[in-house]
């Protein structure tokens, strides 16, 4: 494949240094003191007896169940951050600290728990700003709650184009429709899907069979995916949808196969489907196409559920890959060293939300005399953002909430290893 790879780096003219091991998702740690083990559970970084003293960062992800092989390591770039700022000391004798709470349910994320959560930073006077979600779907379910508090948070993963663009993101915003209170640092599947098509298309695949998961990330991948893949000259011969919880997939695949495709496009997580659909292609005797998909099938637990079958997938990341960064290098020094583990795909995007988090709240307090801050003062920094020097570039927000640094990176699935293949500079 040596020969397509080389191909797809010069139609973007923007790699990184060629194809290097991957940075793989970090397995589940067993010390690490602020990831739940159910979706009721939380934990603290803050120094017992504070008393009023603590500020508190959010951080809403799912710690537990299949999504867990992502969340952690990308909590962990939020454990980090919240150690550095109170190792450089925080004015007026305030400390901060993380304060986790999981968003899975029965082992998958879990829209309602996430916006229970967030009701539970809302009601809690120490929490001034907020990380996560990890799934887009649970933002949907928890931007109209921050909205409302003005409590400002940033997603290191979420993607869906319609949690800040248009008449979807305006019905999130019904009590403060002229305010943002939610932000990222990823790029978007507006951006991710076509880049996928382009990548999949200069592979010299013609012809796609769609499955997407029916979720708000997923089928929302999917979609900018088929229609780009159509644009760029490929052939969609048919696109079906998973329901809830569907483990069999051999009737959806014995219609894929019959119709001959090059490749199967997934749009979805693991958790919903995506390792077990890999897997059992074999049965259906499609032992041999390739698999594509996005960062939902990132994880470690995609290579764990599709075993053997996993090799042979690509898929894209919306975050940079930090090992091909200059700017990363101390970052991913201090978390090995802290974590004795390789960073996460959005540990670092993670570690830089909670550090534009943490530099808005220090701005607020030295602009209120080392006082406590309002989240709407704190939010207001945070949406004035630009150019912050952080692991994955210079990241600031334009008015939506997004990005204005999306990069893009993309992976293939080789001997049972993830190797990196090329980063995109999306900057238009």
């Amino acid at each position: 494949m040596t020969d397509k790879k080389e191909v797809f780096g010069m139609r973007f003219g923007q790699t990184a240094g060629g194809c290097a091991a991957a940075v793989l998702v970090a397995a589940m740690l067993a010390a690490c003191t602020s990831s739940s083990t159910s979706s009721q559970s939380s934990s603290t970084s803050a120094p017992a007896g504070s008393n009023g003293t603590v500020i508190k960062i959010g951080v809403e992800l799912p710690l537990s169940g299949g999504d867990a092989a992502n969340g952690i390591p990308t909590n962990n770039g939020v454990l980090l951050a919240v150690e550095e700022a109170n190792k450089a000391g925080v004015p007026g004798g305030f400390t901060f600290a993380d304060d986790s709470l999981d968003d899975a349910v029965q082992g998958a994320h879990d829209p309602a728990q996430g916006a229970q959560n967030t009701k539970n930073f809302i009601s809690d006077s120490a929490v001034l700003a907020m990380v996560g979600p990890f799934n887009s779907n649970v933002a949907k379910a928890e931007i109209p709650l921050t909205n409302d508090a003005e409590l400002a948070e940033i997603s290191p993963s979420n993607t869906n184009p319609g949690l800040t663009l248009g008449d979807d993101a305006k019905k999130l915003r019904t009590s403060h429709p002229d305010i943002d209170s939610y932000f990222r640092v990823c790029t978007t599947d507006d951006k991710q899907g076509a880049a996928g098509a382009q990548f999949a298309r200069k592979l010299g695949f013609k012809k796609v069979f769609i499955v997407d998961d029916n979720e708000t990330y997923g089928k929302g991948l999917a979609d900018v995916f088929d229609a780009a893949f159509r644009k760029a000259g490929g052939s969609v011969l048919g696109h079906e949808h998973l329901t809830k919880n569907q483990q069999d997939f051999k009737a959806l695949l014995t219609k894929a196969h019959s119709l001959g495709p090059d490749f199967i496009y997934y749009g979805g997580t693991t958790v919903t489907g995506g390792g077990l659909l890999r897997k059992q292609m074999a049965d259906a005797g499609m032992g041999s196409i390739p698999y594509v998909g996005g960062d939902g099938i990132s994880d470690d637990t995609f290579l764990k559920q599709a075993g053997s079958m996993a090799n042979n997938s690509y898929y894209t990341v919306a975050a940079p890959e930090a090992s091909k960064l200059a700017s990363a290098k101390g970052f991913i020094a201090a978390y090995k060293a802290k974590f004795k583990s390789d960073v996460g795909p959005y540990s670092a995007n993670a570690y830089t939300a909670a550090k534009i988090e943490i530099a808005a709240i220090l701005k607020a307090l030295q602009a209120d005399g080392n006082k406590l801050p309002t989240r709407a003062e704190v939010r207001k920094n945070v949406a004035a953002t630009k150019n912050f020097v952080s692991p994955i570039g210079n990241v600031g927000f334009d008015a939506n909430g997004d990005t204005t640094a999306p990069i893009l990176s993309i992976y293939k699935i080789s001997g049972g290893k993830a190797q990196f293949v090329d980063q995109i500079n999306l900057k238009t």
